[in-house]
């Protein structure tokens, strides 16, 4: 039982802090996996691809593959749900405000504010996954303890970016694009 708890709970504080959508979501989560050893950065590497690869948020698919394998079905719900529950909690709260301050110029600001928040929470966001994926990087608690490029990974960056800018290649559809970058890196992995 204590388990649900601390995934509800882990996943609430994710949820709460994490403004800007899924990618927002991914500084918490490598922070939740460094301290609770749920994960390590290489799994949350590959939980950002397969969770970009599939239907839905990003950082829901994340918490309910994260929940599910702490935890099984309940633990998959717990962390969902957790993720969830602080936007449900905010959204009423606003809504019930909104319609009495809407015109004000300090709501305005605020929302006005969230935005360099939610720019910087997903560049880190992509920073890791750079650091993680394409550059190596490991760390150990905050101290570099090695790095190294992956070329194999650093090559099929540059061909997608390249393609993808590529007029001629622009009306390829995105799925496309997923399906054979998945297909690639699945290759690289034998």
């Amino acid at each position: 039982m204590m388990i649900y708890l601390r995934l509800f709970y882990e996943f609430c504080k994710a949820g709460l802090f994490a403004v800007g959508g899924g990618l927002a979501t991914v500084p918490f989560l490598a922070a939740m996996g460094q301290s609770t050893g749920w994960f390590t950065a290489g799994d949350l590497a590959d939980m950002i691809a397969v969770s970009e690869s599939t239907p839905g948020p990003l950082g829901v698919n994340m918490a309910t593959y994260v929940g599910f394998e702490v935890g099984g079905v309940p633990g998959a719900a717990a962390a969902t749900l957790g993720l969830i529950f602080p936007s449900i909690v905010i959204i009423v709260i606003i809504a019930a405000f909104l319609r009495k301050f809407r015109d004000s110029k300090y709501v305005e600001y605020v929302f006005y504010g969230l935005r360099p928040a939610s720019t910087g929470l997903i560049a880190a966001a992509c920073w890791g996954v750079i650091a993680i994926c394409l550059l190596q990087v490991g760390a150990v608690n905050g101290a570099l303890v090695h790095f190294s490029l992956n070329w194999q990974l650093l090559i099929l960056a540059a061909v997608v970016f390249g393609c993808t800018n590529w007029e001629k290649l622009k009306k390829v559809h995105p799925i496309v694009w997923i399906a054979l970058s998945a297909g690639a890196g699945i290759l690289f992995r034998l």
